[in-house]
């Protein structure tokens, strides 16, 4: 299989984004939908069914309004015609599903551990020692809070192939991880399927624990994208008849940054007071995300190769250059699209992995080829001795190394708070790790709008035809110019009386 070098990626990662479209089932959080019949995996001796995990905070007593709680809407259970038929139409209690919930720290409570024994379901010997019942879970009650870990018992009447559990409504009154699963004993009950919903909410509203600092972290974001936009757009318009072309991809992605940022908020301020995640707004957040990831490293790469300092255009590499930037974007629109529009456990490590490798192999390649760009642009300059420019790349260099730095430590400890976090029991520090890779961005904006700052003359760091190699350009250094901000800038023109002999 030969496809052609150009072409290939591109349907690969439409693909990708298609697949991401059809995977997720909807937009869903704090409302588990058991929507499609799902069935139950065997465990030991039991069978259970993943109905949804969330870090929720404990109920607020003194306001009705700040209630924590799990709701139960609809929960039907089904098993199959052949398991019905074994019973009579009058017997009662003819199969028997438990609802379990469990906070994680209280995880040993469930199963036979404590027995001496690796079943999760009651077996006979167990229940003549009057610790357990037969068919049912076993359950270690906590000492300090006797009622917890919760179950909820729904049974089979008769030959019904359908039972309805009742709707009712589960207070948490500590702060934790907590776990829900549908479990049954009974092998009889094979093939048993589920459908319905639960609803998980906290005392400040429907967002997940783990994703409740993101909307406040999203507001101030907003705000400091914001404030860097009116400080640019002062000096841009100050300097309106010098700005130069590379002005305007920075103006650009500051542009999308607040876009990103306004639009998170919103759609996680709906999530909150709705529990479901509005498909309108989480597409227009996603999709804003994607393309500001992609047009930030576009502009890395093409600051790299000294676009508008060096070479006046990117000549015959443009082509390669929108290619990377195009795959870029349909790969990461993917990833986006699944870690955000389905349910916040739906999607297995493998399935995550199989989209996270491709963004990750284009950020190598952006890495990579960013570097590479920067060595030669910075031999360029010191061959033509061009002090300003050269000093403002090195400048340049030095921030987009320190980032790479700080962002490969990042990564390590990611991979480290992942592996010693299976179960999320740190669910409550889990923000900082998305937020951080929002603040590196950020700040290396803010490097290349202080670096680049619009000039009433820039001819100091515009591309100079006449530039020779023993020339110096710059009498005054630029980088000191450009930290004024908004203040006067400094004549950067040619100066022959600062020649040195």
């Amino acid at each position: 299989m030969r496809p052609p070098r150009r072409a290939a990626p591109l349907p690969l990662a439409l693909g990708l984004s298609l697949l991401a479209l059809l995977v997720a089932r909807g937009a869903d959080a704090s409302v588990h939908e058991y929507g499609g019949g799902g069935g139950f995996a065997p465990r030991a001796n039991s069978f259970f069914f993943h109905g949804g995990s969330e870090g929720l905070y404990a109920s607020d007593p003194s306001s009705s309004s700040s209630a924590s709680f799990i709701r139960f809407d609809t929960v039907v259970f089904r098993r199959t015609q052949e398991s019905a038929s074994r019973h009579e139409e009058m017997q009662q209690k003819t199969g028997l599903v438990e609802a379990i919930i469990v906070e994680i720290q209280d995880r040993d409570k469930i199963g036979g551990s404590y027995l001496h024994s690796d079943a999760i379901c009651c077996t006979p010997e167990l229940d003549k020692e009057k610790s357990c019942r037969v068919g049912e879970v076993i359950i270690r009650p906590n000492p300090d809070n006797p009622e917890w870990p919760k179950r909820i018992q729904t049974f089979f009447e008769g030959k019904n192939e359908e039972t309805t559990m009742l709707p009712q409504l589960v207070s948490i009154n500590k702060t934790g991880m907590y776990y829900l699963y549908f479990m049954f004993c009974d092998p009889q009950l094979k093939g048993l399927k589920i459908t319905g919903r639960t609803v998980w909410r906290n005392p400040q509203g429907y967002l997940p624990g783990k994703m409740a600092p993101m909307m406040t972290f999203y507001g101030f974001m907003s705000l400091a994208y914001l404030a860097l936009g009116l400080l640019w757009f002062i000096q841009f318009v100050r300097c309106w008849k010098d700005i130069l072309q590379l002005h305007y991809h920075i103006t650009a992605v500051i542009a999308l940054g607040m876009c990103e940022m306004a639009f998170w908020y919103f759609e996680y301020a709906n999530f909150n007071s709705t529990g479901t995640r509005p498909m309108g707004i989480t597409l227009w957040a996603v999709t804003f995300t994607a393309v500001k990831k992609t047009v930030s490293r576009l502009l890395l790469l093409v600051v790299s190769m000294g676009y508008g300092v060096v070479l006046p255009t990117l000549g015959g590499i443009t082509s390669r250059v929108a290619a990377l930037g195009s795959i870029y974007f349909v790969a990461s629109e993917a990833l986006e699209l699944v870690e955000n529009l389905g349910n916040i456990n739906d999607f297995s490590g493998k399935t995550r992995l199989f989209l996270v490798l491709p963004v990750a192999i284009l950020d190598a390649t952006f890495i990579i080829w960013i570097f590479s760009s920067l060595s030669r642009t910075l031999e360029k300059l010191q061959l033509r001795r061009s002090m300003a420019k050269l000093e403002l790349y090195r400048k340049f260099t030095n921030s987009l190394a320190v980032s790479v730095l700080i962002s490969i430590a990042w990564i390590g400890y990611e991979l480290y708070f992942n592996a010693t976090d299976p179960l999320s029991e740190l669910w409550q520090r889990a923000w900082i790790i998305p937020a951080f890779w929002n603040v590196l961005s950020y700040a290396l904006l803010a490097i290349i709008c202080i670096l680049w700052s619009p000039s009433r003359n820039p001819t100091g760091f515009a591309y100079s035809e006449d530039a020779g190699e023993g020339a110096d350009e710059e009498g005054l250094s630029l980088v000191g110019s450009a930290m004024k901000g908004t203040g006067d800038m400094v004549n950067m023109h040619i100066f022959p009386e600062d020649k040195r002999a």
